[in-house]
């Protein structure tokens, strides 16, 4: 055992001299350099398994903890450190006499430092493994140590983060070997999350494994990636924070360009980038506050762009805009022509990057792939005193669950822009309603409080944009509309045929579906029931 000194109490230090450092990591990620410093500083370093091989290896001097504690490692090093002579250590006070003299009796040497990354057991449930490889990587006494290490950071340094070892380097190079209490305190507070997270992590894949979508206590763990300039207003404080799921998108995304991106950029990229990925041609969606103002699908990216800028040139300034195909220099080149705050793409050629970088507040952000929108997943909404949690709006309908129930069923290429259109309608906040013609939106009307003013915003907003292009009618005359939920009523659909459409697709389920059906067949509309609603609030 390592040679216990007698201990006498002191005051509470702001300085605290290591004298010996507990070190069990994982991620053996700059130990070596951590270990060269506390050898400098004549600390003892007690260590176990592959931390000790490594450090060993680098020739910097090891002891063994069950060398110190006198009782073998057991179990497969299940036990090694849950020991009283490691625990003591760490946790007694060196203030209180009675803990000194507990010490002295008991033979137990202080410990200063405790250097103690996790088992990899988030990285081992992302890679998919069985059931016993994940229960075996739940560390134990890593959490044990690292409490209990925070728990008394008057006196010990915690450190659960490699990223931390060049602060804590930098004050034992300052301070001759000795940390001080506000690095000890900021460390513990780091360590007390770090173990919150681990745990949050272990009770949702147990949760997975029997089968609980909701279980009874929700935990959550997240990491924050950055601290904005503001919310959605300047006096509003905000950050943004990674859920570990690394679903491509806004938290995956590489910015190659462009200024820090702000609360309002970050809602409203995702909402485009999820869009944009619901559709297998070569697709570019316009998104302001958080609404898609233009969205169409097309032979090629070029195609693709030019309808979803047609159906709104007036919104898209300040907009974003996304791709689902690599972002190519024709297109590039016209979107440098326009004010815009963020372009994401899973990828773009070098001549369209070089095209961009003339705007140069611009962000440019590549995700390197796309969402899967079939994919199961959560959403989690917060309200005063809980959250609303839910699966996410994966639904999907296909042409062979449309229910045709109006005298004129719709010709093959209305149903084609019908399913384009509901796709779209996914996305846009309720009530929403869809024009579309052609595999492109012509009209958007998004957030109303009633189906009937959706319409007509959607029908006006078409009329302006056909008279900016020059058009001598409205490009709403000839399309379809799709409307996110049912219509109550039937003027909601009456200001869609007023507007010239020809073919309506709708959940269907109101208690006056009748009266609708009825108005379409008065009109001459084609009109389908989907059987699913796509609010989104």
């Amino acid at each position: 055992m390592s040679a216990a000194p007698h201990y006498i109490p002191s005051p509470t230090p702001d300085l605290a001299r290591i004298e010996r450092a507990l070190v069990s990591v994982s991620d053996k990620e700059g130990l070596i350099e951590l270990g060269k410093v506390l050898a400098r500083h004549g600390i003892e370093i007690l260590s176990t398994g592959g931390s000790a091989k490594a450090l060993r290896d680098a020739g910097i001097a090891v002891v063994e903890v069950s060398d110190h504690t006198g009782f073998p490692e057991i179990m497969d090093g299940r036990v090694k450190t849950l020991q009283p002579s490691i625990h003591g250590g760490i946790l007694a006070r060196r203030t209180d006499a009675a803990h000194c003299k507990a010490m002295t009796d008991h033979k137990i040497a202080g410990i200063d430092l405790v250097v103690s990354n996790l088992y990899p057991f988030e990285a081992t449930v992302a890679r998919g493994a069985d059931f016993p490889t994940c229960v075996e990587n739940i560390d134990i006494g890593g959490p044990a140590l690292i409490r209990a290490s925070a728990k008394n950071h008057d006196f010990v340094t915690i450190v659960v983060d490699p990223a931390d070892y060049t602060r804590v380097i930098a004050e034992l190079e300052a301070n001759q070997g000795a940390t001080t209490l506000a690095l000890r305190r900021a460390l513990a507070a780091k360590a007390y999350a770090r173990t919150a997270a681990y745990d949050a992590a272990i009770a949702a894949w147990f949760a997975r494994q029997q089968g609980e979508t909701f279980p009874e206590r929700l935990t959550l763990a997240a990491e924050r990636v950055q601290v904005l300039r503001y919310g959605e207003n300047p006096h509003q404080q905000a950050a943004f924070y990674s859920d570990g799921s690394r679903r491509p998108g806004i938290a995956t995304a590489r910015m190659v360009q462009g200024k820090e991106l702000s609360y309002n950029n970050i809602g409203d990229t995702e909402a485009a980038y999820e869009c944009v990925a619901e559709f297998k041609e070569p697709a570019v969606v316009v998104v302001k506050h958080a609404n898609p103002c233009g969205v169409a699908i097309g032979a090629d990216q070029y195609a693709a762009y030019l309808k979803a800028y047609a159906c709104d040139p007036v919104s898209i300034y300040g907009g974003i805009v996304a791709l689902n195909t690599t972002l190519e220099v024709r297109t590039a080149e016209d979107l440098a022509k326009r004010f815009l705050e963020v372009i994401i793409a899973p990828d773009a050629t070098p001549e369209a990057l070089a095209v961009l970088a003339r705007r140069k507040a611009v962000r440019v952000l590549l995700a390197g792939s796309l969402p899967d929108p079939a994919s199961a997943g959560m959403t989690l909404k917060s309200v005063a005193g809980g959250y609303l949690l839910q699966s996410r709006d994966n639904g999907h309908v296909p042409g062979s669950a449309l229910k045709v129930v109006t005298k004129r069923a719709p010709t093959p290429k209305e149903i084609d822009d019908l399913l384009f259109a509901f796709t779209v309608c996914k996305h846009v906040k309720s009530n929403a309603i869809v024009y579309a013609k052609d595999g492109a939106t012509v009209g958007i009307g998004a957030g109303q409080m009633n189906r009937r003013d959706s319409s007509r915003i959607a029908a006006i907003r078409a009329a302006e944009s056909g008279e900016l292009a020059g058009l001598e009618k409205s490009p709403a005359i000839g399309s379809v509309v799709a409307s996110d939920a049912f219509f109550p009523f039937a003027d909601g659909l009456l200001a869609a045929a007023e507007a010239g459409a020809t073919a309506i697709i709708q959940p269907g389920g109101s208690l006056r579906d009748q009266e609708v059906i009825d108005a379409a067949d008065e009109k001459g509309l084609a009109m389908v029931f989907t059987g699913m609603r796509h609010f989104r609030h």
